[in-house]
């Protein structure tokens, strides 16, 4: 299903699970870090799989899943979330974690087509503050549980409702989330510094096919 105006397709035919509406920033400065090509998706919660990665056997960073910078890495380097929980390892690295938009492409791109990031090491994501996106994975499920002041349920079960005016944060597992105790920066303990990726134009409904972001960062 398509938006009025926007597509003739199903946005079966894109590489990437993100569709671009207005875009500010196509950000191509960053190599990608070794294990944005192997990740499993989801590569860090994943025993509350979201619903919109049903059928999805691929590794590496998808295409609508968010860039952080990966300090860890290396200079320069980006990449999905890593699997480790910050305790066990020197929680100083998490908090060099931030996201940075939205990945555009599959890292490994598709059978039968160039594959561009594996031959140049890079993966472009989209940025800027008033880009509008549409993007078909985003978390469903709640990973990490509720914390003081909002009301969700256990760690397990299905998101509050997506809607329109929602904050939009990146969660541990690297997805789009309404749910700011699920996201990776408030795991890594910068609770008061969370970055909002964007706001909820839209939420999914039977004419709207995807979530429809305003991006904010």
């Amino acid at each position: 299903m398509s938006m009025n105006g926007q597509s003739s397709g199903d946005f079966r035919e894109t590489s990437g699970r993100v569709q671009l509406f207005h875009v500010v920033t196509r950000n191509s400065v960053g190599v990608l870090s070794g294990d944005s090509f192997t990740q499993a998706n989801p590569p860090v919660a994943t025993g509350s799989k979201s619903t919109t990665l049903s059928g999805i056997t691929k590794t590496g960073v998808l295409g609508g899943s968010v860039a952080f910078t990966r300090a860890l890495a290396g200079n320069n380097v980006i990449g999905g979330p890593v699997v480790d929980t910050p305790a066990a390892t020197a929680p100083s690295g998490y908090h060099t974690l931030r996201p940075l938009g939205i990945f555009l492409n599959d890292a490994a791109g598709n059978a039968y087509e160039n594959t561009p990031g594996p031959a140049s090491g890079r993966g472009p994501y989209v940025c800027g503050s008033g880009s509008c996106i549409g993007l078909t994975i985003y978390e469903t499920q709640i990973q990490l549980g509720a914390h003081a002041g909002e009301v969700i349920g256990n760690a397990g079960s299905s998101t509050t409702a997506y809607t329109a005016g929602d904050l939009l944060y990146a969660s541990v597992n690297g997805l789009i989330t309404n749910v700011l105790a699920d996201s990776y920066e408030y795991a890594a303990g910068l609770t008061t510094t969370v970055t909002v990726i964007g706001v909820l134009k839209a939420a999914v409904d039977a004419t709207t096919p995807m979530l429809i972001v305003d991006l904010r960062i």
